[in-house]
């Protein structure tokens, strides 16, 4: 225990050091939400959908795709930083109709086979007669899971971690620190208190003609192109990412599917890409990772299995939303063939959270 307080304060004085160490590259951790037991194996079907991609090239990508330090060595905001005031003002001359909808879901009260992933949500009324059970006024409580399976939030960039001799760190080489209180840096109420930027929709199922991707369907770079010159836009810096792959329309079509698992999402060699368009902000209506992932080879963890997460979170600093709710921005975007609007968000500053509600506004 006395040598880890050490070196963890060898690494709050000396980022500079770490900064450094992380460009050589140093191997991958990463911690697995707590939670998952005994599974049962992929639907061939699902797995048949995968496209391969070495393990050894995600562990390169954690050097490559780097933004330790670009804002500071004490920064806890990532990507976040590329909203800039210019930039906010730009995205409100992208309102012309003053039409908004919300981006964003709740978690759902029933147990299903994609809810109840950390715990419980429940809502019961607070003042409540305990002799005659008879409400005597409107006040009410909430409980659940932040990463609930349905349930839109934002991940904070302590939500995921490397490991660095021996030391579990996060974005930007800031010891993880974890406690019953939750992160000690990069927790969502060191973030800021929101965004106001461009918001782009990549709509998949639209471009390919469907109602919605199937599980395991890879999103590569080569769709996000096609996307582009489809909806003709450009994603940019400080751009806010949402790829709809249809999981809420393939719910209300099918039902309730284990989704942590079983998803269309973004192929882990769509990453430089991503980086290279230097987003703020990267969104789906799933779990962002195609899942299964496909990488191939290494040792069990994020690196293998939830790459996205990995690279995007603690790597490039740029916060996921995960469970977002986009049929209504689609269905908006696509009655003005307009697949950009202005966005808003703002953090629920839980101290320590690992991650926000996901109270999000698109607006054309």
């Amino acid at each position: 225990m006395k040598t880890r307080t050490l070196f963890t304060a060898a690494i709050l004085a000396g980022l500079t050091a770490i900064c450094l160490a992380h460009a050589s590259g140093a191997g991958a951790g990463g911690q697995a939400p707590a939670g998952r037991g005994q599974t049962p194996p992929i639907d061939p079907k699902v797995a048949a959908r995968q496209v391969p991609i070495p393990y050894e090239q995600v562990i390169k990508m954690e050097k490559e795709l780097s933004n330790w330090c670009r804002w500071g060595k004490e920064d806890e905001r990532g990507s976040l930083n590329l909203v800039t005031a210019h930039k906010t003002l730009s995205a409100l001359r992208l309102v012309k109709d003053g039409v908004y909808v919300s981006l964003a879901r709740f978690a759902e009260l029933k147990k299903e086979a994609d809810t109840f992933t950390f715990g419980e949500t429940k809502h019961w009324m607070s003042n409540v007669d305990p002799v005659t059970h008879q409400v005597r006024g409107a006040l009410d409580n909430i409980m659940f899971g932040i990463h609930d399976g349905t349930n839109s939030h934002l991940d904070s960039l302590c939500h995921y971690n490397l490991e660095r001799n021996g030391i579990n760190v996060v974005f930007n080489g800031h010891p993880q620190n974890l406690d019953e209180q939750g992160c000690k840096q990069d927790a969502i109420d060191r973030m800021g208190p929101g965004l106001i930027t461009r918001g782009v929709l990549v709509d998949m199922p639209l471009l390919k003609g469907v109602p919605y991707l199937e599980p395991g369907t890879p999103i590569m770079a080569s769709d996000l192109e096609a996307w582009e010159k489809f909806a003709s836009v450009k994603i940019g810096s400080g751009d806010a990412v949402f790829i709809r792959n249809g999981r809420w329309a393939r719910r209300a079509a099918l039902g309730p599917w284990n989704s942590a698992r079983e998803a269309a999402g973004v192929h882990a060699s769509a990453m430089p890409w991503l980086k290279q368009r230097d987003i703020v902000l990267l969104g789906s209506d799933a779990v962002n990772d195609v899942q299964p992932s496909g990488v191939e080879g290494g040792v069990p963890g994020e690196a293998k299995n939830r790459p996205i997460h990995l690279l995007s979170i603690a790597v490039m600093g740029v916060p996921l939303v995960d469970n977002g709710y986009f049929e209504d921005v689609a269905r908006e975007a696509a009655q003005r063939k307009r697949w950009d609007f202005l966005l808003t968000v703002q953090f629920t500053r839980v101290p320590g959270g690992t991650a926000s509600t996901f109270n999000a506004l698109g607006v054309f």
